[in-house]
């Protein structure tokens, strides 16, 4: 799989190769959220993207959204950091709802 040349900034939604998988987190390739900070995207061959589902789950970490007409969910409780290389090509940006949503969430989630 050959590296995207193009830079991911955060609240981008791109389809990640998340294969292979151990266990019970999320597989295959998929529409994943990028929750890194743009310092980092710029500066690390990392990201930390949490993917997005349309399976619904009533957790509290996960946040609903609206993209590609079509209602899903994204799972930050299967955030992970995965290489540039798994990056396959960007499909948009959420909105400014959703995005916000998703980081109260994580400041949640990492809060004491």
């Amino acid at each position: 799989m050959a590296m995207v040349s193009e830079l991911p900034h955060r609240d981008e939604v791109w389809l990640v190769s998340l294969d292979p998988t151990p266990g019970a987190e999320i597989r295959k390739t998929r529409p994943c959220l990028i929750v890194s900070p743009d310092e980092m995207n710029r500066n690390l061959r990392t990201l930390m993207v949490a993917p997005m589902t349309t399976v619904l789950r009533p957790y509290p970490t996960r946040v609903a959204v609206r993209f590609q007409g079509k209602s899903g969910q994204v799972a930050l409780d299967q955030m992970r950091a995965v290489d540039r290389q798994r990056l396959v090509r960007k499909l948009g940006t959420i909105t400014d709802t959703a995005a916000t949503s998703a980081s109260a969430v994580l400041l949640e989630m990492f809060s004491r």
